[in-house]
């Protein structure tokens, strides 16, 4: 078992900053990717960037050049540095964590994440 706790949600204004961060703990061994998903209302979950063990990422198109996934492997701590926001950024934040060889993935309980224009 993986457990995920975040933090770092809020109210922005539109352009603005935010931080958020998962921190990790449990079995958290082999291969695995760390990564943000988000969901806003009425809307179907995405994946926003994952970062893998070995230090690869991947960003979703609309995120690209404004957020930046990072980890701190000795903390079992991803972090996501979100620029520029923008309101259709708004959403429900989760946290993931994926163990690539079982397939096994864990969920954060959700941060909420809100840009007002």
């Amino acid at each position: 078992q993986v457990q995920l706790v975040e933090s770092g949600g809020g109210l922005v204004q539109a352009g603005g900053s935010l931080r958020l961060s998962c921190a990790a703990s449990g079995s958290i061994f082999g291969p695995n990717a760390m990564g943000w998903y988000r969901q806003a209302p009425g809307k179907q979950r995405e994946l926003v960037a994952q970062i893998f063990s070995g230090g690869s990422t991947n960003y979703a198109d609309s995120v690209k050049g404004r957020f930046t996934i990072s980890r701190d492997n000795a903390k079992n701590t991803v972090y996501l540095q979100m620029n520029s926001l923008r309101p259709d950024d708004t959403a429900a934040y989760y946290c993931n964590f994926l163990r690539i060889i079982a397939s096994e993935q864990y969920w954060g309980q959700g941060t909420q994440v809100t840009v007002s224009s």
